[in-house]
């Protein structure tokens, strides 16, 4: 995948997290508020569904079932965005979107966003993530 590699999802997922956190709105210099611990866990609830059955299926392939199902996860994540800008915020700093279309079929890439996302989670809790 371009977005993130195997030795470089933890630091990137960091990067993504104190951008977040730094956001000044330019006209008043307020800080942007960033997305909720809650909001974050469900996007990482929803991967995790998706991981814990792909656990169980042999081979590099995802089956047919399990793509359209990312797919369908792809969707979800455009719609949070679009009802709260702070989930916006998130899944465009952190390019999720791209990496979910990235995964084409392949277990390690599907692997690998779900190390992501756990890893935005935790840089999230880390630096002071609220609800």
């Amino acid at each position: 995948m371009k977005s993130i590699q195997s030795n470089n999802y933890v630091d990137e997922a960091e990067r993504v997290i104190k951008t977040l956190k730094n956001r000044k709105n330019p006209k008043n210099g307020r800080e942007i508020p960033m997305v909720t611990t809650t909001k974050i866990r469900n996007l990482l609830a929803m991967t995790a569904d998706i991981y814990n059955e792909m656990l169980n299926v042999p081979g590099e392939r995802l089956p047919e079932s399990l793509s359209g199902r990312i797919e369908y996860l792809r969707v979800r994540f455009i719609y949070e965005a679009g009802r709260d800008p702070e989930v916006k915020n998130f899944v465009t700093e952190a390019k999720i979107l791209d990496i979910l279309r990235e995964i084409a079929g392949s277990k390690e890439n599907f692997i690998l966003f779900n190390r992501y996302m756990e890893a935005l989670v935790a840089f999230h809790r880390f630096y002071g993530g609220k609800d």
